[in-house]
């Protein structure tokens, strides 16, 4: 219902000639929008995690909606520097793409050069050199995938029997123990790999095939330094994907994560994103004292020259969202119908 009420809210809006104002009021040029993606569907990925996923139509979609509305596309260090320095231009929008996954290369990235946008990926690096799916997704890529099975033993896997998987209840369930029983282990990235082998043939599906599609696999050497060539912004996500609440684990994702893309392509890494979004106090600090001069969250706004510069709100783009939403969002009439809350700051 609520969200029938907000379609039909943004179409008479539109219809009306709101979003046109707005879009071009004082009000929206002195905000940016910085725009948050994580993956762009290889196959079935939007609907395993629609939260997560747009499918290439999608994504094509949202930037021709950015190029027929003369949007100003700017890459993220720009459009920082002059949302701080108040000279931002008209409808101003900064693209990002999280994790840095296969699928930004051969499904976004062709779509963004099409229409010369810039953007900045976010690029955790641990899986960089294995060239296998990150584990724990690949594991409830599986899962979802062997859904209409009606039970299964996974006991080898650690997991408690029976698993229903058509219940997302006992998948995630599933997945948790697997996951447990894993991290007990203390095996290398080559070694879960196999383990991730042996789940998809107890689960009857084609390991070989996911990983020739390289599906849920991050982006290896050759097509980073291509990115780069091409002028597109990699930045810090994390070596592993996490964020320790230990002072030196902390900083040594970001050493490790800014090392690791220092021996693919040169150049200062300073801007970071929170690995799904999730920050605490301690952190700001942490990376201040690591150069890091920016960091986005996924905490939906559009971004002021008030706005804390490591706790930087985005909007993130799913394929539950509808282009009219989207477009609602770009010209900032959606972050006027949107209730806000402070920075969640745990204490």
């Amino acid at each position: 219902m609520r969200r029938a009420l907000r379609r039909g809210a943004l179409t008479i809006l539109k219809g009306s000639g709101g979003f046109h104002l707005v879009q071009d009021s004082r009000w929206r040029r002195e905000r940016l929008l910085i725009l948050c993606y994580h993956g762009i569907s290889l196959e079935d990925e939007h609907r395993w995690r629609p939260g997560l996923y747009l499918q290439p139509s999608q994504l094509e979609r949202r930037l021709q909606i950015l190029s027929a509305g003369k949007y100003s596309v700017l890459p993220l260090g720009e459009a920082l520097q002059r949302l701080y320095r108040r000279d931002l231009p008209p409808r101003s929008v900064a693209i990002t793409f999280d994790d840095g996954t296969h699928d930004f290369y051969s499904r976004a990235y062709p779509l963004l050069r099409k229409f010369g946008f810039p953007v900045t990926v976010y690029l955790t690096t641990y899986y960089t050199d294995l060239e296998f799916p990150v584990f724990s997704l690949i594991c409830s890529y599986m899962m979802w995938k062997a859904r209409e099975q009606a039970t299964v033993d996974l006991r080898e896997f650690g997991v408690a029997p029976p698993v229903n998987l058509s219940s997302p209840v006992d998948r995630d369930s599933a997945l948790l123990q697997l996951l447990r029983w894993v991290d007990t282990q203390n095996l290398t990235g080559e070694q879960k790999n196999g383990i991730a082998a042996r789940l998809a043939d107890r689960l009857n599906i084609d390991y070989q095939g996911i990983m020739q599609k390289r599906i849920l696999q991050l982006m290896n050497r050759r097509e980073l330094t291509e990115l780069y060539e091409a002028r597109v912004d990699l930045q810090l996500h994390t070596h592993r994907h996490r964020t320790p609440r230990n002072e030196e684990l902390f900083r040594k994702e970001i050493r490790d994560n800014r090392e690791r893309i220092a021996e693919i392509v040169p150049g200062a890494r300073t801007h970071f994103c929170y690995p799904s979004g999730v920050y605490e106090r301690e952190f700001l600090g942490w990376l201040a004292a690591d150069g890091i001069v920016s960091a986005t969250t996924c905490d939906t706004g559009l971004a002021t020259a008030e706005s804390n510069p490591l706790l930087l709100p985005r909007f993130v783009d799913t394929c539950g969202r509808s282009d009219l939403e989207f477009e609602s969002w770009v010209n900032g009439i959606g972050d006027f119908l949107s209730t806000h809350k402070p920075a969640h700051m745990p204490d």
